[in-house]
Formats: structure tokens, C-alpha cells, sequence
């Protein structure tokens, strides 16, 4: 599989406070993950579809939180896909601190700054497939911030530009 190119996204969501009717109670963390498989699934409704580890931290999440952003990113920007594809990485927290982004309007999730393409979604449906869950979300809003450049490509197990 490492011969088939695919495009890399930014999927983030907001991991909701621990209580929150509780001031004191720690406020909720934003959460991304890079992913390469990444697919549109239908365009009436429009459907996009995700693929994450089993048990991975997104996974968990988007188990429990149904709304969630897709920003496709572009080639310039590589080091966002490589600090949030990370094993054993810190506090999410952190790794957000220096991208610009914006929070969406319908799922308060990061959506990246110059990235290509942006997407909000609200998942439909979770299918267990080997060691990973597909996740298939509505595409609540889209837009095109950044017209600039092209995208970031995965191919044989590396980050790539077209052309």
C-alpha cells in the first residue's frame, strides 16, 4: 500500500472539560491527528470518510464526540503532518501553540491556516475494520482558504510534493 500517493489531512476536534458545570474543572483540550487515509465517500449528502488506529487517542475521542474538522494540507505544510503524526508525543496542547488556525463555527474545532481545503463534520457512522475504525462524518461546512500552492502527497512512506 505504500505505493498508492494519497493526500494528507489535519483531523482535529475538542475533546469536551471534564465537568463542565464546574469552574475550577479543567477546560477542554483541542486534539489533532494526521491522517493519509482520507476519502469522500458520497456528495449527496455529502460524506467524508476517516480512517483511525483502534484505541488511539482520536479514536477515543470521536467515539464520544461526534463533531470534527478536516483541514487538507498543503505542501508547505509538512512540519504540521509530521509533529501531529508523532508517537508518543506531548500534551496536544503544545503542538498547537505556534500553527495559526481557526476555530470552526459549527464543531469548535482548529481548522488550519492555509491549509487548502477545509471541512466540518459530524459523524454518521463508526464501522470496526480490522485495527482500525472508519469513521463516516456529514460534511457540515467547506471552504477554500488557501488557493496557494499544492498539496502534500504521502508515497512510500514519505511526505511529497506533486510535480
Amino acid at each position: 500500500m505504500s505505493r498508492l500517493a494519497s493526500g494528507v489531512v489535519l483531523v482535529t476536534a475538542r475533546e469536551e472539560p471534564l465537568d463542565p458545570d464546574d469552574p475550577q474543572a479543567p477546560s477542554g483540550e483541542d486534539v489533532g491527528m494526521t491522517a493519509t487515509a482520507f476519502m469522500s465517500v458520497s456528495l449527496d449528502p455529502p460524506l467524508v470518510l476517516v480512517s483511525l488506529r483502534e484505541g488511539s487517542r482520536m479514536d477515543d475521542l470521536l467515539d464520544e464526540q461526534p463533531l470534527w474538522a478536516v483541514s487538507v494540507l498543503s505542501e508547505s505544510q509538512r512540519h504540521i503532518a509530521g509533529r501531529f503524526a508523532m508517537k508518543g508525543r506531548v500534551s496536544d496542547r503544545l503542538l498547537f501553540a505556534d500553527i495559526p488556525y481557526l476555530r470552526g463555527e459549527a464543531t469548535d474545532a482548529p481548522l488550519v491556516g492555509g491549509a487548502l481545503a477545509t471541512l466540518e463534520c459530524r459523524t454518521e457512522q463508526r464501522v470496526s475494520a480490522g485495527d482500525h475504525t472508519l469513521v463516516i462524518g456529514r460534511v457540515l461546512t467547506a471552504s477554500l482558504p488557501s488557493a496557494d500552492g499544492g498539496p502534500l502527497a504521502y508515497f512510500r512512506g514519505r511526505y511529497r510534493q506533486l510535480g
